[in-house]
C-alpha cells in the first residue's frame, strides 16, 4: 500500500455567512492510497476525515474520466464547502485510470464491472469504513449500482448520473463496431460523455476533455475499461411488487441526467425499475452529458437536499441558488405538463449514537425554471418523483 499525504491550497470561494468554512475546507488533508485487490491496486483519494459513524462520500467516474476531470468541477464549487465539512470524500479511480498509471502488461485481464463492484468493499475495509453515499456517473453508476445490490448493508443512499442498468444490445454493440471503423475511440467517448447539441455548439469544451482523453490517459489502459464496460450484464433490477422480493435497490437513490444528455432514455428506463418511495428521477434543463461540470451549483443544492432527506446536515445553510428562489418569490407552480421540484428536503435529524430506528420523511419543493420556488411538505405515502430544475 502506497500512501502519499498533500494539504491542499487550492482557493475556495464561501458565501460570507459561513464564517470560517473557506479556511477549514482549504486544510482538509488529501491522502492517496492504492489498495491491493485480487485484480491490481485500486487507486484512490480520501479528502478530509471520516467523522464517527457517519458515511463517507464515495466516488467512481466514467469511462475517459479519472476522479479529477470528472469530479474536480463539483467538489471546486463554493457551495460544495459546506457539504465537506460534514462528510469526508473517497474518489476511486478504476483500475489503471488514473493519473501517471503504468500500462498494464500484455495479456492483463481487466477486471469486469462486476468484478470492479466486487472490489469496493476491500476499498471500506482499506478505510475502516462501515457504510458510504456513492456518486457515480455513467460506468461508475453501473458499477455503484451493482455494489449497492450486492452490499446493501454498505449503501445508505446514491446519486447516479447517466445511469445504464441494461447490457448493451447486440444493435449498440453493431453500431460501435461499425463507428469504430472510421471514428477513433477518443471520439466514440466524447459521444458517449456529451450529448449531440453539446458537441456541436460548446467546441471548447468538447476540445478540453478530447485532449485530455488523448493525451493524458494511458490509452492501453483505457481501452481496456472501455471494452469491460461495453461488455455489462444487464443489472436485473425490477421494480418492488407487495408480497414479492424483487431485485431492486434498497436505499434513497437520487437518478439525475441533463436534458440534452445522450444517456436520457436509459435513466428514465431505469426510474421505472426502482422502488418508487426511495427513488427521485431530476432532469436538469439546459444541461448536457456531465451536470457536474455544466452546473455544479444546482447539481450541489440537489444532492444537499438528497442527504438531508437521508437525515444528514438537518440544519445546514440554503445554498446561494435556494436563496435566490426564496426572494424571487415564494408561489407553487408548474411549468405545463412537467413539475419544477427538487430533491427531498431535510426535515429530520439523526443521532450518532446508539441509533436505533431511523423515521423517514420526504419534503419535495417545486420551482419554475425563471427561478419562483417555495417548500411543501407531503404528508401522503412517498412515491417516485420526477423532477426537472
Amino acid at each position: 500500500m502506497d500512501e502519499i499525504q498533500v494539504v491542499e491550497s487550492r482557493p475556495l470561494l464561501v458565501d460570507r455567512e459561513l464564517p470560517g468554512l473557506r479556511e477549514a475546507v482549504q486544510q482538509l488533508v488529501v491522502k492517496e492510497h492504492d489498495v491491493e485487490t485480487p485484480h491490481g491496486r485500486l487507486h484512490c483519494t480520501m479528502k478530509g476525515a471520516p467523522k464517527g459513524d457517519r458515511p463517507v462520500i464515495l466516488t467512481f467516474h466514467d469511462i475517459g474520466l479519472n476522479h479529477k476531470t470528472c469530479w474536480d468541477p463539483l467538489f471546486d464549487h463554493e457551495d460544495m464547502a459546506e457539504i465537506m465539512q460534514h462528510f469526508a470524500v473517497c474518489h476511486v479511480d478504476a483500475l489503471g485510470q488514473h493519473e501517471g498509471a503504468n500500462t498494464f502488461s500484455t495479456g492483463y485481464e481487466y477486471p469486469s464491472m462486476d468484478q470492479l463492484a466486487e472490489s469496493l468493499p476491500l476499498v471500506l475495509k482499506h478505510f475502516g469504513l462501515k457504510s458510504v453515499i456513492g456518486m457515480g456517473i455513467g460506468a461508475g453508476a453501473y458499477v455503484l449500482t451493482r455494489f449497492a445490490l450486492d452490499f446493501p448493508n454498505m449503501m445508505e443512499g446514491v446519486m447516479l448520473i447517466n445511469i445504464n442498468p441494461c447490457a448493451e444490445g447486440w444493435m449498440d454493440w453493431a453500431a460501435h463496431k461499425i463507428s469504430g471503423w472510421t471514428h477513433a475511440e477518443p471520439d466514440m467517448i466524447i459521444s458517449h460523455l456529451f450529448g449531440k447539441e453539446e458537441i456541436h455548439h460548446n467546441h471548447d469544451l468538447i476540445a478540453r476533455y478530447r485532449h485530455y482523453i488523448m493525451n493524458n490517459m494511458n490509452q492501453f489502459n483505457l481501452h481496456l475499461f472501455v471494452k469491460a464496460y461495453e461488455s455489462r450484464r444487464d443489472l436485473d433490477i425490477e421494480r418492488p411488487v407487495p408480497g414479492i422480493n424483487a431485485r431492486t435497490l434498497k436505499c434513497p437513490s437520487l437518478l439525475v441526467v441533463g436534458d440534452s444528455s445522450p444517456a436520457v432514455d436509459a435513466v428514465v428506463e431505469c426510474n421505472t425499475k426502482l422502488d418508487p418511495t426511495k427513488t427521485t428521477l431530476l432532469k436538469m434543463a439546459d444541461c448536457g452529458g456531465m451536470p457536474q461540470v455544466d452546473q455544479p451549483g444546482k447539481l450541489t443544492e440537489a444532492f444537499k437536499y438528497f442527504i438531508q432527506g437521508m437525515g444528514y446536515m438537518p440544519a445546514a445553510s440554503m445554498t446561494r441558488l435556494a436563496r435566490s428562489r426564496t426572494a424571487s418569490g415564494s408561489s407553487i407552480t408548474s411549468d405545463g405538463n412537467r413539475s419544477r421540484s427538487h430533491t427531498h428536503d431535510g426535515n429530520r435529524s439523526r443521532s450518532h449514537t446508539n441509533e436505533g430506528s431511523r423515521s423517514r420523511s420526504h419534503t419535495n419543493e417545486h420551482s419554475r425554471a425563471d427561478g419562483t420556488a417555495n417548500s411543501n411538505a407531503d404528508q401522503s405515502v412517498p412515491k417516485s418523483t420526477e423532477v426537472s430544475c
